[in-house]
């Protein structure tokens, strides 16, 4: 406990100093909002932190700054160690914002989906036997958040990302995931339903590029070819809404490039 208190306050100590203090934390919420807008998660971040400090209870901030690390850590390339340490460690700081949003609001949709997505993405930089470790929290998670909200684009983006990692997943990954977990819970995942979550994702956020992108990857996949071009070519005109927009847009034309004269499977 002790060691991950040390490496958390080494995180900590690195990202963006709060501002100065004066502010409510819902001032520092919308400032911190303001900044996410503009693509700028570390600015974002420091309000959002500043906003724990005022209150710790505030579930906005403790959400939204799940959020902010996440899409800092996200943007850090690489496979060097340095670079999977500092990716991980944001991570690791990122589940704790979303953990305490849980904790103070339950029946929140938001904080549980910031906690699946941050498992979620931290999930990715693990090798595939690594992520079955991952699996249950991912998609109990986001379950809960579409329970409690069942119009969560980004809640349904993750389950629709788990139903299809689950059926990559090559059949000795599936048997270490069923020791470990036990019954037939991975049995539950299925193209059909990563299609469907993530096509809801599309219907309720038509103007996300990586909802677009997945969904895509997923009807590849299938060989829906037809289906995937479609939603690779809606994605070069939406708005930049995400600090990673422009790489999705350049993997949704690479992708593009080498479907165009794929037909579909019969």
């Amino acid at each position: 406990m002790r060691a991950l208190t040390l490496a958390l306050a080494v995180t900590l100590g690195s990202l963006p100093a709060q501002p100065a203090a004066g502010q409510s934390a819902a001032e520092h919420v919308t400032r911190g909002d303001s900044a996410h807008e503009a693509l700028n998660p570390e600015a974002a971040l420091a309000h959002y932190r500043a906003a724990v400090a005022a209150d710790s209870a505030n579930y906005d901030a403790l959400w939204k700054a799940a959020r902010a690390v996440a899409d800092i850590a996200k943007q850090i390339e690489g496979d060097g160690d340095a670079e999977r340490t500092r990716r991980d460690s944001l991570y690791t700081v990122a589940r704790g914002y979303a953990d305490g949003a849980v904790r103070v609001r339950p029946d929140g949709a938001d904080g549980h989906y910031a906690l699946a997505m941050v498992l979620g993405r931290q999930s990715r930089t693990k090798g595939k036997k690594e992520r079955v470790r991952y699996a249950k929290q991912i998609f109990d998670e986001a379950s809960r958040a579409l329970a409690i909200d069942s119009t969560h684009d980004g809640a349904h983006h993750v389950l629709g990302a788990w139903h299809a990692e689950v059926k990559r997943l090559s059949g000795f990954q599936r048997f270490f995931a069923k020791t470990l977990f036990g019954g037939g819970f991975m049995d539950q995942a299925s193209w059909d339903w990563a299609v469907w979550h993530l096509k809801s994702a599309v219907a309720y956020n038509p103007d996300h590029a990586y909802h677009r992108l997945e969904l895509a990857e997923v009807l590849v996949d299938l060989g829906r070819n037809t289906e995937a071009r479609a939603q690779l070519q809606a994605i070069p005109s939406l708005p930049v809404r995400d600090v990673l927009d422009e790489r999705y847009k350049r993997e949704a034309a690479a992708l593009l490039e080498r479907i165009k004269d794929t037909p579909d499977k019969a």
